[in-house]
């Protein structure tokens, strides 16, 4: 693949646009302190994981975790599976490292860098058994749709990362997102929908500030989950 193409391919499927947020001393101080415990330097090359984490068990990776509630929660009711997080603001990633490191957090890792590099670059295949994306940015104006997370090239290259049998889970609170989520999804022979379980936020999900907040603002909030066949 060229500079050129590799270049496009990023533009058409990155997310974000980087607004750092002011880094609080305390958020500044997590990362002098306890990045070399939970980071993970990206080095674009395959990772081991169960070296990462001195064994082998399943592997739940969250993309664009924020400030790290629902991957901090989650991962403290599940010790039994290991928690891979992926966060580009460096404030909320500072907030996660602080939380893991209160509770001497063992099951979680984490990079600040953009998430497809990541995946393209650093996640083995068929390595992970679950993907969650909650909430991602939905960009509403139609000239920007193209920046949105889920789009054809994206859900392909999490098939070829996600075990057969392994899970997708999407939420968002944006109802025409939603329905372009589903969209996308249909047209990849790598995924199939769980209708049965749609829509409705599953147990191991909490609800985090920022879904209540779209939640008082009158929007439907929606989960959306899909099975690696």
């Amino acid at each position: 693949m060229t500079e050129s193409t590799t270049n496009d391919h990023r533009r058409t499927i990155r997310s974000f646009v980087l607004r750092e947020g002011r880094i609080t001393p305390a958020q500044q101080r997590a990362f002098e302190q306890h990045w070399a415990c939970f980071g993970i330097d990206y080095t674009g090359s395959i990772r081991d994981l169960d070296a990462l984490f001195g064994r082998r068990a399943p592997r739940v990776l969250e993309i664009g975790f924020g400030n790290g509630e629902a991957l901090a929660w989650a991962s403290g009711q599940d010790p039994a599976r290991d928690y891979l997080g992926i966060e580009v603001h460096r404030p909320g990633v500072g907030r996660l490292l602080n939380a893991l490191a209160a509770r001497a957090a063992h099951n979680v890792r984490v990079w600040c860098h953009d998430a497809v590099e990541v995946l393209q670059h650093e996640i083995p295949d068929h390595a992970l058994d679950e993907v969650r994306i909650w909430f991602p940015d939905p960009w509403p104006k139609k000239r920007h749709h193209k920046r949105r997370l889920i789009q054809p090239p994206f859900v392909e290259l999490l098939a070829a990362r996600v075990r057969p049998g392994g899970l997708l889970h999407l939420a968002t609170d944006w109802p025409e997102y939603a329905s372009h989520m589903q969209e996308v999804l249909a047209a990849q022979a790598g995924w199939r929908e769980r209708k049965g379980e749609a829509h409705a936020r599953p147990a191991w999900r909490i609800e985090t500030r920022f879904e209540r907040r779209g939640v008082a603002l009158g929007h439907p909030v929606r989960d959306l989950l899909y099975e690696r066949v």
